[in-house]
């Protein structure tokens, strides 16, 4: 069978930072510092300057500087509290702290966008503002565990907003800050800057902890992932990753962790691409939910290794390993081992292309599919009707 697994799978951490953790380095977490991603013409230090003040000069004394000014007042942490439960199972029926993480401000209506790990399970969410003078009750709008996403709402319309700009317009090795409540160290959010190392990344979060206690086997994967060498801890999360401009392009989710074991991976983290955090953030904040359309095929990225090690037509796109019985994929007659090509207008040449057709699309939208036989090498396009996707 066609593996359609990520080889990072299991290999990253959420930064969300669950209260009592201490705040020691350690297999899978990140409280240790990254490498700050300075560009090697950079690297070395003027008249003994430390190499972040001679990248700040380079590009202008105070980039950093009026970037972090600009967007910090709207960044917020989020403290998720849950009632507990003793050594005995018995509740105190007190919401106490059982975590924080960072959101940011939308839109003039109090809208929060953040990572959905950040807020899943709480019974209380509070916000507070980056200076610490003010914290309010937050009410949770929506929630999506598929892309990891979630928008709370205070009610205070004056917290001033962010401005999302366009991922698509990011550059490997274009100069990029994270903006979060690191560790929950106390005096407001922490400013760490990097470096886009790579784009359209795939990745695997960890696995999901349900409110019931049940631990899922494997967690949901992110597509069109930014990865990034600007350090991210936990706390982290749902925190801005932003330009020099001051827009947000990111949310920042995850952090690698062990590279194998006894390796740790360094200056390796991952944010949800601004374009695909807004589409989901429109869904949740006008209908509380988020509605896919769905094909109904398990794929991977096709290369030319694969396709000589599976039999697989030797042409880019994304190999089919599985198809859901009865799903539009099916009924058209897409097989496994055949190789999908395009969907619609888009060319699919990852798995992240195909993701993205199908969060653009509609349940029950009609839409042309391409893909080559693996039977007959021949290319085939179709009129499929797209159906609503599983909530699993």
């Amino acid at each position: 069978m066609i593996p359609t697994r990520s080889a990072l799978a299991g290999a990253v951490t959420c930064l969300f930072l669950l209260a009592g953790c201490s705040m020691t380095s350690g297999p899978g977490t990140h409280d240790g510092a990254a490498a700050a991603g300075v560009a090697p013409s950079l690297l070395a230090s003027r008249n003994g300057a430390p190499a972040a003040q001679t990248a700040s000069n380079a590009l202008g004394s105070d980039a950093f500087i009026n970037v972090a000014k600009k967007d910090t007042p709207g960044v917020v942490q989020i403290t998720n509290e849950q009632v507990q439960l003793g050594a005995f199972g018995q509740s105190s029926g007190q919401a106490v702290p059982a975590g924080v993480g960072t959101g940011i401000v939308m839109d003039s209506q109090g809208h929060i966008l953040t990572n959905d790990h950040v807020v899943r399970g709480a019974q209380k969410l509070v916000v507070t503002l980056s200076n610490g003078q003010k914290e309010y009750p937050a009410k949770l709008i929506g929630g999506d565990q598929r892309s990891d996403l979630a928008v709370v709402q205070v009610t205070d319309a004056s917290i001033p907003a962010l401005t999302l700009g366009d991922s698509s317009k990011l550059e490997v090795g274009q100069w990029v800050i994270a903006i979060g409540n690191a560790l929950a160290l106390p005096g407001g959010p922490t400013v760490t800057v990097g470096v886009v190392s790579a784009l359209n990344r795939t990745v695997q979060e960890p696995p999901i902890q349900a409110a019931n206690g049940q631990t899922s086997s494997a967690g949901p994967y992110l597509f069109d992932a930014i990865q990034t060498d600007a350090p991210i801890n936990p706390g982290n999360s749902g925190g801005p990753l932003v330009d020099l401009d001051g827009d947000v392009v990111g949310i920042n989710t995850l952090g690698a962790g062990q590279a194998e074991p006894g390796v740790q991976a360094q200056g390796i983290g991952f944010a949800i691409s601004i374009n695909t955090a807004k589409k989901i953030a429109d869904q949740l904040i006008s209908q509380g939910h988020v509605t896919y359309a769905f094909l109904g095929v398990g794929t991977i990225d096709n290369t030319p290794a694969l396709a000589a090690q599976y039999g697989l037509p030797n042409v880019p796109g994304v190999a089919v390993g599985t198809v859901a019985p009865g799903s539009p994929a099916a009924q058209a007659g897409i097989a496994p081992k055949d190789v999908i090509t395009a969907i619609g207008n888009t060319q699919i040449k990852s798995n992240s292309d195909i993701q993205l057709a199908l969060t653009e699309a509609k349940p029950g939208q009609q839409i042309s599919v391409t893909w080559v036989q693996a039977s007959t090498n021949q290319k085939v396009t179709k009129t499929v009707t797209l159906a609503q996707a599983p909530t699993t």
